[in-house]
This record gives structure tokens, C-alpha cells and sequence, in this order.
């Protein structure tokens, strides 16, 4: 009976997916920027001039230059230093008397802020929101007003790369006296079936005024075709000076649940009136659901449904840490196509536009606090503010994001120091899981824990609802047995390296390669790593694992393990001596979005629409004419036949011929394993062609077929949309890829391609995937790393038209592609 209480914990929902004050102006435009000290810049009549002028968000860093004196573990960009934001504006007559609250979505970081010379406040952590009431420091007479913005990022804030600057939305309010408070409504369904959610809906008022008043709050909920699907309303005494509770509920009927395969939404509209007068308007988009989950199993809407899981970092690769939805939308749509449904948030809060794009997208979010606590991992990092912010932190993330239908879970931290202190470390996890229970019951709490046995003997993981681990996989079977009452995910598992495209023979597991690439057969890694059939196998092994979240989805810039550093050793130096590695390699999909062979054995396993996916590529080298080369072929057809040349090499059947993988890594014995999760074929190389067949029940289904390439004689330009927003806020990203004569994609190629963009939008980034290129990712032109590289272009605001761009390359014959804005 012990065992059912503590393990069976049920969750309902119903979740926002964005909110919107009447009262918001986004404020992201006109600002003027400073990259130094710059002594008096928060004075309103300090000569600003000759700043640049920009727009938000904005990451100073990620214009680079690259530089072996900058930090590779943070992605040998420009992360430290000063850097100033000025905004002039003017306030009209009728705003005196109201409230007027600056939000700042998030400022990497130290952010100090200050508004005609007075300081307002300042925030030190760099990845949580916050706003400032700067109604008495502004003048109301249509003069102008100064908001200066001063931020000192650090050297080792982040064990990867954080980005500088504003680099997160930025919003002006002008509220009455009474309003609804930053992050104030909070919606959950104590009942969310197929035949009735009811929705509770808690709102928080403030009222700035000296008197007491009697306000209505009003909620009128609409379905995604915008019709009314219910109304309800409370009247409520706001009390002068402080914050008011308001809690209403209401029934929806045979309401469309939200889920990972059906994100259903609803909107509401939250008014707070004074007699016939509107004080306030607050619009939340949410969804009906419920979860629940056992030690061993977790269900939403009652069936159960495991995770598919990566970690992902904030950065969009060339883009930096500059927040643009559509970068996060292209990013996760990516990830979906691989079979994901669930991302775990490495190792910080996301944006406000990352958690609205899963809720639309159906994918489930491990919210994540920090990267530490009182003890550090490096010098500058979360250690440093966690005594006096841990807390407020971590109570502000639950607080903005606590009405998403995508996030599921709160993590209190990741890979924790104080796991190895038995008196420490359990009561402080202890306190912040009362934190997070505190502000929000309706979702459990974890953290990851890479200490075994240590963070389950001291008490630690006990501490939290479901507890993450981190490489444990051949330890489930031994963690359900000791510890049967907690339920457990892989939090961090596989963890391989490897490079796009990037084969080394013969296949063998080394530490580091002379070219600072790193082979695509998924052997090589730090010691605590393993190929995704080691976790595959154990997840199989363990059914009571709720699934798992593979390092990583996407490549990163910084923490370039294996060159450079290794985890936490070199505290306190540069990982500089393998430069230029600059970014992960730990990544299925590389840094410009391109996928590299793993991906394709995550869909192989993650999703049923018949693919089969092919590798090497077939142009090796002379030097491997006549040797013997492994041919891999990931499917999840039930069996294969490969041809080299024309002549079959013979049928494989999934599960049945098994493929021995090398493998070396903690706490696992023998060195190879016999994977079913992937078919293979030794045979001589020989250029020409192979080709493989895929078959479901004895009949063919799909083919792939991989050629020689002659010479790069040719560009292909493809884009990902031919139509895009003309908000200046809209991406389209453009495939570079270099072909021979017969249109057969060449694998090694490296020409540089250069750009030209004319028409309504403008080139904002550039890259190839390579984790060793030091070429600017805001430059005109790109060397394509094996074969592909990649444009990003940026919709110029209000102007409807064609964006027009050319690739060009010498003794290439150049490309053009047009993409619409409207």
C-alpha cells in the first residue's frame, strides 16, 4: 500500500499557451547599442549618437569573431564584456496615473536597468524574465524618456555557449491601478474527460490604488474556430495596495483533449471591469488534458505514451541565442520528423516562443531551473546566485510557465554537485521541491542525477517525484529493484560525437582524430557514453522506464567534447587546445539543421512511416578500392537488401542479423554489442553505386540509392517555405547543396558559395554544420562542409514582395530561389 502512495501521483490540466496583455506594446524596436564600458550611459542625456541602432532581440556574441582567446567551451565567441542598451520614447499625458511596467523576457546577463538616470533594478540570471515598475521615474508630457540597460556577461557563466546581450523580447504595459499581475492567470481542469473539463481558472489582481475596489472578473472562452464554448464571472473586493486572489471554474463539454498526436486548443479572454468601465484584458490560449503517472508508467489522457526524448540548448546555431520562433518551429518540426515527443531543457529556462511551439506542436517539455546550486561546476556559473536568487528563480519559471500544456514536469537541477554530500544535498532539494509544489501542484518534479548509487543513497533523488538518470541505462533494472517506489526516466543517454558526413577507416573507437571531426559510425565519446542500441536494448530490458531524452538533439555551440576539455576537470582553463572546435558534436541533427546518420536510427526506431536510410556515402578514395567497409542501413521495414553495383549482397531480416557495434564505456564489461537495431553489410569498395531495398511483409516498400560523384559542377538552392510573414520577424532557411554534372550530390565537397539577397528581406545567417569552422556566421558567403551549407533570410517588416536569392560559386553553375512575403 506504501508503495501505491508514493508512487501514483495524478495530474490534470488545462494550459496556456501564450498570454497577452490589452494593455502591451511590444517594445523591441529603436534601440541603440554599445559593445564597452561606457562611463554615464544611464544618464538620459549622455551623447549616444554615435551608437548602433538595432532592433531585439540581439546577441552581441554571435557576431563573432571567432578567437582561440576566447573560451571554446563557450563556443570561442565574444560571451564577456560590456554591453549597453538605450531606448529613447515618449510617454503621452493620458498614461500619467496608470502603471507602467517594463518586462524584459530575458538579458544575458547581469542586467542592471535604469530609466531617466534612476535605477529600477537589476536581475543577475540571464535565462528568466522579469519586469520593473518605472511609473515614477517617467515624464508624461510627450518629452522624452531614456531606458539604459547595462549587462556584464562572464567567462565561465555557462558550461556551453549562453550568448550576450537582449536577446529575448522586451514589452512596455500601461495598465490602471488595478490589473492583472505579470504571469497572473493560471488555468487547471480538475476534470478532463471526452465528456466534460472543467476548468478552474485562478487570476491575481493588483491594485495600486489607495482604496479598495469592487471589480468583476469576467472569463469568456472560445474553441480554435473562435466560437464560444462558455462564460463565467466572480466579483471581487481588490484590496488597496495588495494582490487579490480570484478563482472561478466552468464546464466545456465533450471538449477536444489536448495530446501529443491532437494539441487541442481553446483560448479565454480574462476582463476585469469597474462598473461599465474595462481596467484590464488578459487573453490565454490552453488545452484539456490529464496526465498520470506510476513508477512504472506515464499516461496522458489514460494511455500511456514514453518518451521520446532529446535535450536541446537555447542557442538556433547561427542565429545565436537571438530568439526567432520561427528558428524554434523549424527546429522542432525537425525533431518531430526523427520520431521526438518530448524535449528536456538543457539546462535552463527556454523563451516564451519555444514553449508556444510545443504546446501547438504536441511535444512535452522537462522545464529545467539550473545548471547547479551552492557548489560549482565552474567558476562564474549558477553557484555564484544561487543563494540569494535560487529561490525567486525558480519560483518565477513556475509562476510564467505553469499554464503550458507541454510542460510536464519541473527540474530543480541538473547533475548536482551537492549529490555527494549525504547531509547537504537531500535538504536543499528537499526545499525546492516544496517550491515547486508551492506554486504549482499539478506537475510532478525532477532532476538529473549522474551519481550512482550516491544520489539515490543519500536520500537525494528521493527528493523528487520522478528521478532523471543521467548514462545509467545497464543500472535500471538494479535502480527498480533497490528503489521500487520511485518512478525513473533516462535523462541523459547515448551521448556518441560525431561529424555530418564523416567517415574514418578502419572503424575503431579513438579518443581524438588529427582532422578535429569525428567518424558518423557513432562509437566515439567521452567514457560514460554509448551508441543509442545500448540504451534501445536497456529501455527494452525495462519496460518500467518511462523512456528516455538522448545528449543531444541538435549540435551546440560550446562544450566541444571530445576535443578540448572533458565535463568539469579544466574548471579553469580554456578548452583551447584542440581550436578551432568551437561546437558540440554530441548532436543527431548538426548545427545548421542538417541530419546526420544517427538521426536516421532514432526514426528507425521512433516512428512507423516506412523509411530506410543508407550509409557511407560512395566516394571513400582511391585508397579504399578493394577494402572491406561496413555498410549500415537504418530502417524500420522488416528486412533489407543491399546491392552493390547491381548485384545483391544478400537479404537481411531487423532483429534477426544483428550487427556487432564496438563499444567501451562505465560500467559495461564486454566491448562490442550485438545490435538488432540496424542492418549492416562488409563489402569491398568499389565506386559506382550501392543501393538498399527495404521490404514489410515480403513486399518492397522503399529504396535508396547512393552514387559516385564526379566533379562539383553545380548549386541546388531548395527552401524550406516558399511564402513567409513580412513581420521582420519570419525566417526562410535555404538548403545549399553542391551536385556534379548528372545531379548526383557530391559528399566531400567544400567550395565556397556566396550570396546575393534583393527584395523585401535580408541574409541573417550562414552556416554548414561543421564544428570546426571559424567563418562568420553573418558573412555573405559559405564554404559548404560535405556537400551542404545554409542561408537563413530574414522578412523585412511591413513589406510585402519577393525575397530574391542568388548562390554563386566559382566554376559552379549558380542558383536562384524566390520566396514570397506577405
Amino acid at each position: 500500500m506504501k508503495h501505491i502512495f508514493l508512487s501514483i501521483f495524478t495530474l490534470v490540466f488545462a494550459f496556456s499557451v501564450y498570454s497577452q496583455y490589452s494593455s502591451e506594446e511590444n517594445f523591441n524596436k529603436n534601440w541603440l547599442f554599445y559593445n564597452d564600458i561606457a562611463e554615464g550611459a544611464e544618464q538620459p542625456k549622455f551623447n549616444d549618437t554615435d551608437w548602433r541602432k538595432l532592433n531585439l532581440p540581439h546577441d552581441w556574441a554571435i557576431e563573432g569573431p571567432f578567437d582561440s582567446k576566447y573560451d571554446c567551451r563557450m563556443g570561442a565567441l565574444p560571451v564577456h564584456g560590456t554591453g549597453w542598451y538605450r531606448k529613447h520614447f515618449a510617454m503621452p499625458a493620458s498614461s500619467k496615473g496608470k502603471v507602467v511596467r517594463i518586462e524584459f523576457e530575458g538579458a544575458m546577463y547581469n542586467t542592471h536597468v535604469w530609466v531617466n538616470g534612476n535605477k529600477v533594478g537589476h536581475r543577475p540570471y540571464g535565462y528568466i524574465g522579469f519586469e520593473f515598475d518605472i511609473s515614477k521615474y517617467l515624464k508624461y508630457d510627450g518629452s522624452e524618456n531614456v531606458v539604459a540597460v547595462r549587462l556584464t556577461p562572464e567567462d565561465y557563466s555557462s558550461r556551453w555557449y549562453p550568448g550576450a546581450g537582449i536577446y529575448r523580447s522586451v514589452w512596455l504595459r500601461v495598465d490602471e491601478p488595478v490589473h492583472i499581475a505579470m504571469w497572473g492567470t493560471y488555468i487547471t481542469t480538475p476534470t478532463a474527460t471526452e465528456a466534460k473539463g472543467v476548468v478552474q481558472h485562478e487570476t491575481t489582481i493588483v491594485n495600486k490604488s489607495s482604496e479598495d475596489k469592487k471589480v468583476k472578473v469576467l472569463h469568456t472562452y472560445f474553441n480554435a474556430e473562435g466560437k464560444e464554448v462558455a462564460k463565467n464571472s466572480e466579483e471581487i473586493i481588490a484590496k488597496a495596495g495588495e494582490k487579490t486572489w480570484s478563482g472561478t471554474f466552468t464546464n466545456i463539454l465533450n471538449p477536444k483533449l489536448w495530446n501529443v498526436y491532437q494539441p487541442n486548443l481553446y483560448s479565454v479572454i480574462t476582463t476585469i471591469s469597474e462598473g461599465e468601465k474595462v481596467l484590464d484584458t488578459y487573453n490565454t490560449t490552453f488545452g484539456i488534458r490529464n496526465i498520470t503517472y506510476t513508477s512504472d508508467g506515464f499516461f496522458i489522457n489514460r494511455k500511456q505514451v514514453k518518451f521520446n526524448g532529446v535535450n536541446l540548448h537555447h542557442d538556433n546555431g547561427a542565429l545565436g541565442a537571438a530568439v526567432y520562433k520561427r528558428a524554434d518551429e523549424r527546429k522542432l518540426e525537425i525533431m518531430k520528423d526523427m520520431g521526438v515527443n518530448a524535449i528536456r531543457c538543457s539546462h535552463n529556462p527556454p523563451s516564451r516562443e519555444f514553449l508556444e511551439v510545443c504546446d501547438e506542436m504536441g511535444i512535452l517539455v522537462i522545464d529545467e531551473s539550473y545548471d547547479c546550486w551552492e557548489i560549482p561546476k565552474i567558476k562564474n556559473g549558477y553557484n555564484v546566485m544561487f543563494k540569494e536568487w535560487g529561490e525567486r528563480d525558480l519560483q518565477d519559471m513556475i509562476l510564467r510557465d505553469r499554464s503550458h500544456p507541454s510542460v510536464i514536469m519541473w527540474s530543480i537541477g541538473n547533475e548536482i554537485k551537492e549529490q555527494w554530500q549525504p547531509t547537504i544535498g537531500w535538504k536543499v532539494a528537499k526545499r525546492l521541491n516544496a517550491i515547486c509544489k508551492n506554486f504549482d501542484t499539478s506537475r510532478p518534479t525532477t532532476a538529473g542525477f549522474n551519481s550512482y548509487p550516491t544520489a539515490y543513497m543519500n536520500n537525494m533523488a528521493q527528493q523528487v517525484d520522478i528521478a532523471g538518470a543521467n548514462y545509467k541505462a545497464v543500472k535500471y533494472g538494479e535502480l527498480k529493484e533497490n528503489f521500487p517506489e520511485l518512478a525513473l526516466y533516462g535523462s541523459e543517454t547515448s551521448g556518441v560525437a560525431s561529424s555530418r558526413g564523416v567517415y574514418h577507416f578502419p572503424v575503431e573507437k579513438y579518443k581524438k582524430h588529427k582532422s578535429l571531426h569525428v567518424t558518423s559510425y557513432d562509437i566515439v565519446g567521452p567514457v560514460w557514453v554509448f551508441p543509442p542500441d545500448i540504451e534501445f536494448h536497456f529501455q527494452k530490458e525495462n519496460p518500467h522506464i518511462l523512456g528516455e531524452f538522448i545528449w543531444t538533439g541538435f549540435d551546440y555551440l560550446g562544450e566541444t567534447s571530445p576535443y578540448g576539455g572533458l565535463d568539469n576537470i579544466d574548471n579553469d582553463g580554456h578548452w583551447n587546445s584542440d581550436y578551432p572546435s568551437r561546437s558540440s558534436y554530441f548532436g543527431a541533427v548538426d548545427l545548421a539543421g542538417f541530419p546526420k546518420d544517427r538521426f536516421y536510427q532514432y526514426q528507425s526506431q521512433w516512428t512507423t512511416k516506412p523509411m530506410i536510410h543508407l550509409m557511407p556515402h560512395w566516394n571513400l578514395g582511391k585508397e579504399l578500392i578493394g577494402e572491406t567497409v561496413p555498410v549500415y542501413c537504418y530502417t524500420n521495414c522488416d528486412e533489407a537488401e543491399l546491392f552493390v553495383n547491381g548485384k545483391s549482397m544478400g537479404k537481411k531480416v531487423k532483429g534477426k542479423d544483428l550487427t556487432r557495434r564496438i563499444v567501451d564505456f562505465l560500467r559495461y564489461d564486454p566491448k562490442h554489442f550485438d545490435s538488432p537495431y540496424l542492418l549492416s553489410w562488409d563489402v569491398p569498395y568499389q565506386p559506382g553505386a550501392i543501393k538498399v531495398v527495404g521490404y514489410k511483409n515480403g513486399k518492397k516498400i522503399n529504396d535508396k540509392e547512393i552514387k559516385t560523384a564526379g566533379k562539383p559542377k553545380q548549386i541546388k538552392l531548395s527552401v524550406d517555405r516558399n511564402v513567409i510573414d513580412a513581420d521582420g520577424k519570419d525566417l526562410a532557411y535555404v538548403t545549399v547543396e553542391i551536385l556534379d554534372k548528372n545531379g548526383n550530390f557530391c559528399p566531400l565537397a567544400d567550395n565556397q558559395v556566396y550570396f546575393e539577397v534583393s527584395g523585401t528581406g535580408k541574409l541573417v545567417g550562414v552556416d554548414n554544420g561543421s564544428q570546426i569552422s571559424t567563418e562568420s556566421f553573418q558573412a555573405s558567403k559559405r564554404k559548404v562542409f560535405n556537400g551542404l551549407a545554409l542561408a537563413i533570410l530574414n522578412s523585412n517588416e511591413g513589406e510585402t514582395g519577393t525575397i530574391k536569392l542568388k548562390a554563386k560559386s566559382k566554376g559552379l553553375k549558380g542558383a536562384t530561389v524566390l520566396i514570397n512575403t506577405n
